[in-house]
């Protein structure tokens, strides 16, 4: 574990490299020990990809002979071998999305097509028959980062971002997937949109998504997406 400051009130704590569900799996254990431990100071624990995030409040660490940083980093790294031991934490939720694909809810679906050499249904077949994992959780509220594109889908995003994406579009962005929660700017190549509402601001928790679900499409029908609202 590599620990690096991030300002003047944050830690990076580094567990691995790039978007692999192993390292994803100790981000999750360590972020949780952390979570658990009600560590002095701390006021937010942010899991993503292979790094675990801590803020914390230097305020309280005025007494502290190392300062707040070294204290943080010594907390922390106490805990870093009870999160190696764990395994993981819950087991993973599975949550499935309905998405209507192609067509005026997906514009990119042709251009993926030709992209990857499928006709367009086969490449929205090929892409609701994989299982995704969420790796981040960021860029618009509830807005999570999906690994576990089949390789053959991979496509560059948009040279020219939209300026607007409306919500629930459904997303290729390099080896990633995702589902945009709201209406935003967005250059990933827009291939479907589901009905199913990914944010509730007045709900708790606000976001469907959390870090480590495991998340399916299911491919339905314009009427099916009508039925939703």
């Amino acid at each position: 574990m590599k620990l690096e400051p991030l300002g003047d009130t944050a830690v990076v704590a580094t567990l691995g490299a790039g978007i692999d569900p192993g390292t994803l799996a100790s981000v999750r254990s360590y972020s949780q020990a952390l979570v658990a431990a009600g560590l002095k100071g701390v006021t937010d624990v942010v899991p993503a990809y292979a790094t675990v995030t801590v803020f914390y409040d230097a305020s309280r660490f005025a007494e502290s002979p190392g300062g707040a940083y070294g204290e943080v980093c010594a907390m922390m790294e106490a805990l870093a071998g009870r999160a190696s031991s764990a395994a993981g934490g819950p087991e993973a939720r599975l949550v499935e999305i309905p998405v209507c694909y192609g067509g005026e809810f997906g514009p990119d679906l042709p251009a993926l097509a030709q992209h990857c050499g499928l006709p367009a249904d086969e490449a929205a077949a090929l892409h609701a028959g994989a299982e995704y994992l969420v790796h981040a959780i960021g860029f618009t509220p509830g807005f999570a980062y999906l690994g576990g594109l089949p390789e053959r889908l991979r496509m560059p995003r948009r040279p020219t971002p939209r300026s607007h994406v409306p919500a629930g579009s459904l997303a290729i962005g390099g080896s990633q997937t995702g589902v945009y929660p709201v209406a935003s700017p967005g250059g990933w190549q827009i291939i479907g949109r589901t009905p199913m509402a990914l944010f509730r601001p007045t709900q708790d928790p606000a976001a469907v998504l959390r870090i480590g679900d495991r998340v399916r499409f299911r491919a339905i029908t314009p009427a099916e997406a009508e039925s939703w609202r």
